[in-house]
């Protein structure tokens, strides 16, 4: 008996560990476009953040891929730091208080007296390989009065930005450039909406 037990505590062990080894080999982040970088309007609302949706092709840590159809594939070995909404939401946060024109920014839970929610949806969020290969982000952004639950105001942010290949840093590189440019925009949108 004590070796069966032994037997399936070392087969745990290995079963783990081979789980272990097949996770990515690189995390990768998103830069976040500084303060200098914004265009500043200093107002004493406070802003709370929620998650992005996404839908499943995109609410994953794994790095996208698309092509003509659209196919999504994954980079192997390769993968966000978080899964992308929760990536894409602490660096929307980042950039908000870069610009040192809110009183507040906030995440869900915080307690913050919240004037304004900015709600997003992320569209796009990939390497696209089905022609010129280039990033693609593209984001839905809402604003909505936190009082009353009205739309202040919505746009969509997109920008494409031609990658110099189509390897996982490259593709990354070419990412950071198009969300910088996603969150600069909507940042300064932010400001002149509250």
């Amino acid at each position: 008996m004590a070796d069966l037990t032994r037997a399936f505590v070392v087969a745990g062990l290995l079963a783990l560990t081979g789980c272990a080894s097949s996770g990515p080999d690189a995390l990768y982040g998103l830069t976040t476009p500084t303060g200098e970088q914004l265009r500043v309007r200093t107002t004493s609302r406070q802003v709370l953040v929620p998650e992005p949706r996404a839908l499943q092709s995109l609410d994953t840590n794994s790095i996208a891929v698309v092509d003509a159809g659209p196919v999504y594939t994954y980079f192997p070995k390769a993968a966000w730091t978080d899964t992308l909404p929760k990536v894409v939401q602490a660096k929307l946060v980042q950039a908000l208080e870069n610009t040192g024109g809110l009183r507040g920014v906030g995440l869900p839970g915080e307690g913050l007296l919240i004037d304004y929610q900015l709600q997003t949806d992320l569209r796009a969020f990939e390497l696209r390989i089905d022609g010129a290969d280039r990033a693609v982000v593209e984001v839905m952004a809402r604003l909505v009065n936190d009082r009353n639950g009205r739309t202040r105001a919505s746009r969509v942010f997109r920008a494409e930005v031609p990658a110099s290949g189509t390897d996982v840093a490259k593709a990354v590189e070419a990412l950071n450039v198009a969300a910088d440019r996603v969150l600069r925009e909507m940042t300064a949108w932010v400001l002149t909406q509250v």
